[in-house]
């Protein structure tokens, strides 16, 4: 605990760095929770379920995935950043965030079913669909979490969020052990989403907040919208270059190879955790510097990539030396094919972990579009070369494509733009300082 405080108020910087540190603490305890819940629970569903039903579980999810963003609108940070801002216009912005979600969750459904119609699944695989489906609109009270990282103070969230795990951890064990059927590990989706939003609402209750006095505006809508269509356009290509694999994986080589490959992804996924709870819970604090010093601003986001990298470099190279005793020890001899999968999808981390922080050099720099740009590159490169490689060298050549295409969108796209150049030398310099002592001595030097 005293290590995670003492390095986040470093990072969230003087005035108010306690505050950020205890935000970001009660972020790291849900994360780790989610973490230790994916393990110990999620790894058991996996060897329940064998790499088939498994596959098939983690193929309805990414389809699904790939439409998500148009549910989301890409709001996420821009409706964080206009309630730090305009404080004022909570009820506003929060209502006017609300009625586009749900217009955006109809919107997906459209899309969904048309896809579905040209797509020749079974029934059964399009019944685990839908499921997960319907959850996505549950997370239109999602701006209730947008109001609490706005006020650094994550802690109500949290205890909404980590108290959904352990209920879904409690509903999936009982499940393994009715040996139920797999659509019922789909409803989980559904069950989670909706305690989320159960508690969210409870929570923005107990601070004398009501949801009834939300407001939505066109004109707020126009504004939001008119700052995140490019970021609609990026999520989506994030989406893509994120879950597109699994989907073609299941088109070429069928569902048993998708739950191998997913195996792969789901441990590397724990570390995505780590960065979206560091990055959320210092987003606020780059808010206030760019305001008052561009040189904090730039210097406060140097030290957070210096972090990341140390962090996914050493996770990287872990995970590298010791893939197979990893592998066979969480998910057992069936899935020892995905050890030589994880050797390299591992490494794509390094470019998740510096894509991240990018997002508070974008939005404080007012580069949304830029952002969106390279997200495209990446997603267009992962198709092209998931259409070659799959083919070419099956499981392997996804995880190459993954990582290629990651480190093309996280961090080369970078350098081709004048205005985002600032943030390519930070990247680099950040990737540099892992071989820096000084770095590891002084970090905050």
């Amino acid at each position: 605990m005293s290590i995670i405080k003492k390095v986040l108020s470093k990072l969230g910087g003087g005035e108010g760095s306690l505050k950020y540190a205890n935000n970001a603490f009660w972020l790291f305890s849900e994360k780790g929770l989610r973490a230790a819940e994916a393990f110990l629970v999620g790894l058991w569903v996996a060897r329940y379920l064998g790499p088939e039903d498994f596959g098939l579980l983690n193929y309805a999810y990414s389809l699904v995935f790939l439409f998500t963003a148009i549910a989301t609108l890409g709001l996420d940070q821009i409706v964080v950043k206009d309630l730090v801002n305009k404080g004022a216009s909570r009820d506003k912005i929060l209502g006017t965030t609300f009625g586009l979600r749900i217009g955006g969750f109809i919107a997906m459904s459209l899309l969904i079913l048309l896809t579905l119609s040209l797509l020749n699944n079974t029934d059964r695989v399009n019944w685990i669909i839908w499921l997960i489906t319907f959850s996505v609109i549950f997370q239109s009270f999602n701006g209730i979490d947008f109001y609490f990282q706005s006020k650094v103070a994550s802690k109500p969230i949290t205890w909404v969020n980590m108290a959904m795990v352990v209920i879904s951890a409690l509903i999936k064990i009982g499940l393994i052990i009715a040996k139920a059927e797999l659509i019922y590990f789909a409803g989980v989706y559904c069950i989670e989403t909706l305690l989320c939003a159960v508690g969210f609402i409870y929570f923005y209750g107990r601070e004398g907040l009501i949801i009834a006095k939300w407001e939505f505006s066109w004109g707020t809508a126009k504004s939001l919208l008119s700052r995140s269509w490019f970021l609609i356009i990026g999520t989506i290509a994030t989406a893509i270059y994120m879950k597109i694999d699994q989907v073609m994986i299941k088109e070429f080589m069928g569902e048993r190879a998708v739950g191998l490959y997913s195996a792969a992804v789901k441990i590397c996924s724990v570390w995505l955790f780590v960065t979206v709870a560091i990055t959320q819970s210092i987003f606020p604090s780059l808010v206030k510097l760019k305001k008052s010093s561009q040189e904090q601003f730039l210097n406060r986001l140097q030290q957070l990539y210096n972090l990341l990298m140390k962090i996914a470099i050493v996770a990287s190279v872990v995970f590298t030396l010791f893939s197979t005793v990893i592998v066979k020890f969480l998910f057992g001899e069936a899935y020892i094919e995905s050890s030589g999968i994880l050797t390299i999808y591992i490494w794509s981390i390094i470019f998740v972990f510096l894509s991240n922080g990018s997002w508070g050099y974008y939005l404080n720099e007012n580069l949304e579009k830029f952002s969106s740009i390279r997200l495209v590159a990446g997603a267009i490169t992962n198709v092209v070369l998931n259409l070659i490689f799959i083919k070419k060298f099956g499981l392997l050549g996804a995880a190459y494509a993954t990582l290629i295409s990651y480190a093309i969108s996280g961090y080369f796209v970078n350098a081709l733009f004048g205005k985002t150049r600032t943030n390519f030398l930070l990247q680099s310099r950040a990737i540099l300082n892992f071989l820096y002592l000084k770095t590891w001595l002084k970090p905050f030097g």
